[in-house]
């Protein structure tokens, strides 16, 4: 049962990500059941769910298939290691931070695995901005996305 709402959750996340936009950028849903993952589960679960989300997004996108596959998985494994109150307390201000810093460190990720493996996607200002957006739109996300290991 528990599987089901997970794939459920993650189907919106696909689904609202390719039907809204703010200022002309869309949103980066997908990061966040994969922050949730590594948040609450550990590094393998979150590892695991950045890459079968990760590849699931290459599947989709008509492209090389990795990038969002590799930044997914980082993304897992880094959330369940800097954020999960190993080495930082836990807060509401944390959760937003670590949030809008995942989501742009995802953008980079992909960015630069494209640029190399691939031709360069967009200018880099260009990604400057829609990894900002996308920031800004995912922090809030980061007040509910509460770490087990929270007081």
């Amino acid at each position: 049962m528990r599987y089901l709402l997970w794939i459920a959750a993650t189907f919106c996340c696909f689904l609202l990500q390719g039907k809204l936009s703010v200022l002309g950028v869309a949103p980066n849903f997908t990061i966040l059941p994969v922050y949730y993952a590594g948040l609450r589960h550990g590094e393998t679960r979150g590892l695991l769910a950045g890459i079968l989300i990760g590849f699931f997004e290459d599947s989709l996108s008509y492209s090389l298939i990795g990038p969002h596959l590799m930044s997914h998985a980082i993304i897992g494994y880094t959330s369940a290691f800097l954020v999960s109150g190993a080495l930082f307390r836990w807060t509401a201000l944390l959760g937003v931070i670590a949030v809008a810093t995942l989501t742009v460190a995802d953008n980079i990720i992909v960015f630069a695995a494209k640029s190399i493996f691939d031709k360069v996607p967009a200018l880099f200002s260009t990604v400057v901005y829609t990894s900002v957006m996308q920031a800004l739109i995912n922090a809030p996300a980061g007040i509910f996305l509460v770490s087990k290991n929270a007081d």
